[in-house]
C-alpha cells in the first residue's frame, strides 16, 4: 500500500464533473484507490463516494491518495496528475 498527499488545483474543486472524471481515472487501474480528507475516506472508483468527499474539497485543499494493488505507483501518479492539474 502506498499513499501520497496532494494539493487539489482543479479550478472548481471536486464538484460533479471533475469528480466523475476522477472516477474514470481511478477506474483505469487495478489497484484499490481511496481518497482521504478531514477524517473521511472514500473509494475513488465510486461516484457517490467522490460526490460526498467533493463537497469538502476546494482548490488549495489537500487530499491523501491511497492505492493498494499491483499498479499502485501508476494509480497514485494518475490521481495526482489529475488533481494537480489546473484544467478540468
Amino acid at each position: 500500500m502506498k499513499q501520497k498527499t496532494v494539493e487539489v488545483k482543479l479550478k472548481q474543486g471536486l464538484e460533479a464533473r471533475p469528480a466523475a472524471m476522477l472516477v474514470q481515472v481511478a477506474s483505469k487501474h487495478a489497484s484499490n484507490i481511496y481518497l482521504e480528507s478531514e477524517g473521511r475516506k472514500v473509494n475513488a472508483k465510486s461516484i457517490m463516494g467522490m460526490m460526498t468527499l467533493g463537497l469538502a474539497l476546494a482548490p488549495g485543499e489537500k487530499v491523501t491518495v491511497i492505492a493498494d494493488g499491483t499498479d499502485e505507483d501508476d494509480a497514485i501518479f494518475g490521481m495526482e496528475n489529475y488533481l494537480s492539474s489546473a484544467a478540468e
